[in-house]
């Protein structure tokens, strides 16, 4: 009887102290993320050489392999309270350049508000010289949700996969500690904040290194008002009819600023 009452007391302090850290769990619904988008520069540099004849390309490539990292890493803002966020390029104040190939996919060309209790965003786009305000619903994603695991910025997320612009593959991994379904870029849908993105088969990933919980203030929210208004069907019948010469390149160039 007496180890009885002895595991009884036990399990009971177990529930009680199970209940006292449930009752101090935060959940964060506004802050400010801190975003890295990484890509492997020699990977992209390379696919593309390996759809042009031109031996210039192979020499640019080589060039960039001797003098330039691997990996071309850019930072950015994702301010979020309750059902909006904003994200926010940051300016690459590196000099290192490569002047002999571009990819559009590898820079930071969008702010992007987005409301989403209403599926709304306001995008402002760079496309090579000019801007475009992208208006329009956002976009729905099918995600497959996983049992992987992994602990990013110190939150632990699972892992949720999708297909995108009918081919880009995408792996995504989101907390529920941070209940906005929102995320960098245009990712959101998914139950909690999107803190990694990879696009395996593109080389680049966005991976959250910081998330400050804090009170977000409304300047802090401010929505993109800079550019010729379009929505998403006006931007790429645009962009398809300004690269329509570019052969394999305007495929490449239209899926980064759909992005």
């Amino acid at each position: 009887m007496k180890h009885k009452l002895i595991i009884l007391s036990f399990c009971f302090l177990l529930l009680n102290v199970s209940s006292l850290f449930a009752q101090n769990v935060r959940f964060a619904t506004d802050g400010v993320i801190e975003f890295e988008k990484s890509s492997n520069m020699f990977a992209i540099m390379k696919r593309q050489m390996e759809k042009s004849s031109s031996g210039f390309m192979q020499q640019a490539y080589e060039a960039y392999k001797r003098n330039q990292p691997q990996f071309k890493v850019l930072k950015s803002t994702l301010a979020f309270s309750k059902d909006k966020t904003l994200y926010t390029p940051i300016a690459d104040e590196s000099n290192s350049r490569n002047y002999f190939f571009s990819d559009p996919s590898t820079g930071q060309s969008n702010t992007i508000y987005t409301d989403l209790a209403s599926g709304l965003f306001t995008a402002q786009k760079v496309v090579y010289e000019e801007t475009f305000l992208v208006k329009d619903t956002t976009r729905k994603i099918n995600w497959k949700i996983t049992s992987e695991l992994r602990t990013i910025a110190g939150y632990e997320c699972r892992r949720a996969n999708a297909v995108i612009l009918d081919s880009i593959y995408v792996v995504a991994f989101y907390t529920d500690k941070i209940p906005v379904s929102g995320g960098p870029e245009s990712f959101t849908g998914l139950p909690g904040m999107i803190l990694g993105v990879a696009l395996p088969h593109e080389n680049i990933t966005w991976f959250a290194k910081t998330v400050t919980d804090k009170p977000v203030t409304p300047n802090e929210l401010k929505m993109p008002t800079k550019g010729k208004p379009v929505n998403n069907k006006t931007l790429r019948e645009t962009i398809n009819s300004a690269l329509k010469d570019w052969g394999d390149y305007a495929q490449s160039a239209l899926k980064a600023f759909l992005l």
